[in-house]
């Protein structure tokens, strides 16, 4: 960074300082500062991750109990709970919001937007993002979409109820269903405001990545976790646009009479008067993204915990090298899988066969972070802390979620379990719970930086540990009832005498997701109590070596007093011979005669 710019920041703060008092609204509702747009992103989306988790809680419960009067649905859902029964239409939609809310506005805009916008500054030696200003307007057209979505679950005909993939006909034709009407549009409405906020992050996370890194800091000295964020941004570039022109061709089919995913539909006998468009298509655009955006959720996570790992294991990470050469591979390929969700929709044979190449080919990469997890953690001096076991919680899901994936990458394995509970169980694992370990283990980690206090680490190994056990029992009997040909999205399973030995098997994975969910009430309590009552953190509590740690502890806008720190060696050096301590933070220069290690 210039020293012009250096000397005008640090003015900045002195005027923040001395001479003009931020208010309220510019300190926390308008702020144009990275920690406080990470926490507004961290906190949004912890609000609408509970909602996501009352909607499942609620559909589990009815494929366990169907058709039994239940007063939460009675009190929660109104008219669409007759007399405590949840209605067919409600189920589709609680499933529908559930996804859509956990994949894009918890484990995209939550993980991602409160860390790349916390640590992308503060790793790299930066004053700020690159453009405040940008910053704040994406959080806040985050906000705004997520308002209008939990605005569409209140409309009288009902919220969008497609499935989170939102497939025509169903989502083209307002007349389809009560879930295809006004709640659709509102649907469609908010992911074209959330896409445009993810664009304007994304763009301000690459430019202030590669133009405002402080000296010394070149890309092979930055922490993985600031490797993952721009990748991330990246891929969310790449291929967020596709799925916005779906949604502006979906509403100009509901709205302008066009077809472009409309063929020959007849409803009750007429005929309506689409031609010539096709389904089909919509899937390619919507998976176009919607594979990527399975990494864009889960690499942010991957940097979090290799981060966390290498400072909890006090040794270098494995093969740092090699963890950019995944992550660079996995963003690649990442983009040419799309096909896997599709081997079912009359594809040709021979392009299924290239899919399933190219998605067997990603598991390497894959493997090859996990082995360095577990290899960095072989042999070190583990400080088992809460985000340590939700760092190894994370590389344990990502396993064994990963290898089902094997299954259905396969096109003539996909065929048998495709659209079963088998997939949901699939994905849940590799994507949902991983991200949300990973987060989990980023909020630990880094809370003493974001709120300058510290967790209750005893209510932390509670979560951990109920959590742990509750994903498992959720997840894993949900492999063999998928197994078993258990179809998802179905409201209840009574009708088929075929299921009825499976009836006890989701009890089972019913009582295990409410006890996990129930069990969040701990670390909501621990999060917002540890705000004001908390014990107080010290500059660095982890004895970390990345340059977030050299900031005070009280926040400053341009985060460093004085003069920028400039960096000397990579982010992982720990248990170094020749030095007193087990960690050499970034900013200490090289000793004479000391090398620079780079695995």
């Amino acid at each position: 960074m210039s020293a012009h710019e250096d000397t005008h920041a640090h003015d900045a703060h002195d005027d923040h300082g001395h001479h003009h008092k931020e208010t309220f609204v510019t300190k926390y509702i308008f702020s144009q500062d990275h920690k406080m747009i990470a926490k507004q992103y961290l906190i949004t989306g912890t609000i609408m991750g509970v909602i996501g988790v009352l909607m499942s809680m609620m559909f589990r419960m009815q494929i366990a109990w169907p058709e039994e009067p239940n007063v939460l649905f009675e009190a929660l859902l109104g008219k669409w709970a007759p007399e405590g029964v949840m209605d067919a239409d409600i189920y589709l939609a609680l499933v529908t919001i559930h996804g859509t809310i956990m994949v894009f506005f918890v484990l995209t805009a939550g993980l991602s937007g409160t860390f790349s916008n916390l640590l992308i500054p503060l790793q790299i030696g930066a004053r700020d993002m690159a453009s405040g200003f940008l910053n704040m307007v994406s959080y806040w057209l985050f906000f705004l979409s997520s308002v209008i979505m939990i605005i569409s679950l209140f409309v009288e005909a009902g919220p969008a109820a497609a499935g989170w993939t939102i497939y025509p006909p169903l989502s083209a034709l307002p007349m389809a269903q009560g879930g295809s009407g006004m709640g659709m549009t509102l649907w469609l409405v908010a992911m074209a405001i959330f896409i445009a906020s993810s664009l304007l992050g994304s763009l301000n996370y690459v430019v202030t990545v590669i133009n405002l890194r402080t000296k010394g800091m070149s890309m092979t000295r930055l922490p993985l976790t600031i490797w993952a964020f721009f990748v991330t941004a990246i891929i969310g570039i790449i291929s967020f646009p596709v799925l916005l022109s779906a949604a502006l061709l979906l509403i100009m089919d509901r709205s302008f009479g066009t077809s472009f995913f409309l063929s020959d539909i007849f409803i009750q006998g007429e005929v309506l008067h689409y031609q010539g468009g096709s389904p089909v298509l919509f899937e390619h655009l919507f998976w176009f993204l919607g594979h990527p955006e399975v990494y864009i959720v889960i690499l942010p996570a991957m940097g979090l915990v290799s981060e966390i790992m290498a400072s909890n294991s006090r040794k270098p990470i494995f093969g740092y090298r090699a963890m950019i050469a995944s992550i660079l591979a996995i963003a690649f390929l990442s983009t040419i899988v799309w096909g896997h969700h599709m081997f079912i929709s009359g594809m040709n044979p021979f392009l299924g066969s290239v899919f399933t190449f190219t998605t067997l080919l990603i598991a390497i990469p894959s493997a090859v972070k996990a082995f360095n997890w577990i290899t960095t953690l072989w042999k070190g001096n583990l400080q088992m802390n809460p985000a340590m076991l939700f760092s190894i919680g994370f590389v344990s899901t990502f396993i064994t979620g990963g290898l089902t994936g094997i299954i259905l990458g396969d096109s003539a394995l996909d065929i048998n379990v495709h659209d079963t509970y088998f997939v949901v169980a699939h994905f849940h694992l590799v994507m949902g719970i991983s991200a949300l370990y990973g987060m989990f283990a980023g909020i630990y980690h880094w809370y003493p930086k974001m709120f300058g206090r510290m967790l209750n680490k005893n209510l932390g190994y509670i979560h951990f540990w109920i959590t742990a056990v509750c994903a498992y029992g959720v997840f894993f009997p949900m492999h063999f009832i998928g197994m078993a040909g258990l179809p998802r999205r179905y409201y209840t399973n009574s009708n088929f005498p075929l299921f009825d030995d499976l009836a006890n098997v989701n009890v089972i994975i019913t009582i295990f997701a409410l006890i996990g969910g129930v069990v969040q009430i701990i670390y909501l309590y621990n999060f917002f109590s540890s705000i004001f009552y908390g014990k107080k953190a010290t500059q660095n509590p982890w004895e970390s070596t990345t340059l977030e740690w050299t900031t005070p502890v009280e926040h400053i806008h341009g985060n460093w007093p004085g003069e920028i720190p400039h960096v000397y060696r990579w982010a992982y050096d720990y248990s170094k011979p020749g030095h007193d301590v087990d960690f050499v933070p970034q900013n200490i220069p090289l000793k004479e005669g000391e090398e620079e290690l780079q695995h």
